[in-house]
């Protein structure tokens, strides 16, 4: 278990409107009760996954967030443990925590975890992990149009008759929602043929799915394209299609971008044409700051979404684009999401 504290002064300062936050300008506003004294206020990430760029992003995300709320924030990883992870709930309520963010998960295990920590009067916020409870308002990416607006991209590249090999764990809430566009894509267009399917959350995940991959393009050479819908599946099936010299026959199409996915997307030739994303840091601040409302009194909504992007290879070398601080100065909606925003709620540096 890792456990990071950040504390700070309380702060009295919030953003006026979206686009004076990123320029830096405040208004006055006092914080509500019980963030006015901030280092009081203990909230936890219990977390089911943590390998890869997305994942530390994420907790980046939260940990600024966290910071400029001035609370303490306490971080728990179970490293896909599905087992540990709803312990590691039952940890956090021992702490006395006042919120909980959960991260991923399985809903069978998290379920009951998360409804012991409404029962013990703590305010709960689930990120991509359906634990089928009213009472605690779901962070997610639209995790339907991730996979959709990849899919309609891959479409416009290839036209609508393809052999696809298609990346897929079930179980998993945002792998589920995005399934839902591809059962529906191929519904819509007949001609695009899944031959073959295949996936592991196995750590390290690139390098397992790379070697699901390198047998899925031996038995079907004539996959032409490749919907890996999160990028670690991605990484994972370039290096499959890059070992086995067929990059300018594969186009790859997925969800989520680093810093090092848009560096594999612009190396010459590479067959990963397009990903779909929201900023993940701005994910995690998003869910940070829909359970401090909650801790307000306030309703963040049922469903807090954080609207995706679609980002092309094109676009990344039409921009220069190489890192993401590039990506958010083109296109300054991954920049900051006005989700789950109040007038007294500061953000984080920017």
């Amino acid at each position: 278990m890792k456990i990071v504290r950040r504390t700070a002064l309380a702060m009295v300062a919030s953003i006026a409107a979206s686009a004076t936050l990123l320029s830096g300008g405040i208004a006055n506003a006092e914080m509500p009760a019980p963030l006015d004294n901030p280092g009081d206020v203990k909230i936890a990430l219990v977390r089911y996954l943590s390998t890869g760029d997305f994942f530390q992003a994420y907790l980046s995300g939260v940990e600024a967030q966290a910071e400029a709320l001035g609370v303490d924030l306490r971080v728990f990883d179970s490293r896909q443990d599905a087992a540990l992870q709803a312990d590691m709930v039952d940890q956090a309520i021992a702490l006395g925590v006042d919120g909980i963010v959960i991260q991923h998960g399985l809903t069978e295990s998290m379920k009951e975890a998360a409804q012991r920590a409404v029962d013990a009067g703590i305010k709960v916020v689930a990120f991509d992990v359906n634990v089928e409870n009213e009472a605690i308002p779901q962070i997610e990416q639209s995790d339907y149009l991730l996979g959709k607006l990849a899919l309609e991209q891959a479409i416009e590249d290839n036209g609508n008759e393809w052999k696809a090999g298609y990346v897929y764990v079930p179980g998993i809430a945002p792998l589920d929602r995005r399934h839902v566009a591809w059962e529906e894509i191929k519904e819509a267009n007949p001609g695009i043929e899944e031959v073959a399917q295949m996936g592991t959350l196995d750590n390290p995940i690139a390098n397992s799915n790379a070697n699901q991959a390198r047998s899925v393009l031996q038995a079907n050479p004539d996959i032409s394209v490749f919907f890996a819908p999160y990028n670690e599946f991605a990484k994972g099936v370039k290096i499959a299609v890059d070992e086995a010299g067929m990059s300018s026959d594969v186009s790859i199409y997925s969800a989520d971008v680093s810093t090092a996915d848009i560096a594999q997307m612009r190396e010459p030739g590479s067959a990963w044409k397009a990903t779909v994303a929201t900023n993940p840091a701005v994910v995690g601040e998003v869910s940070v700051r829909a359970l401090a409302m909650m801790l307000a009194g306030e309703d963040p909504g049922a469903q807090v979404i954080v609207p995706p992007t679609l980002i092309t290879q094109a676009f990344l070398n039409e921009n220069d684009i190489s890192n993401m601080e590039d990506l958010s100065a083109k296109l300054p909606q991954f920049a900051h999401a006005d989700v789950a925003m109040t007038d007294w709620m500061p953000l984080p540096p920017r």
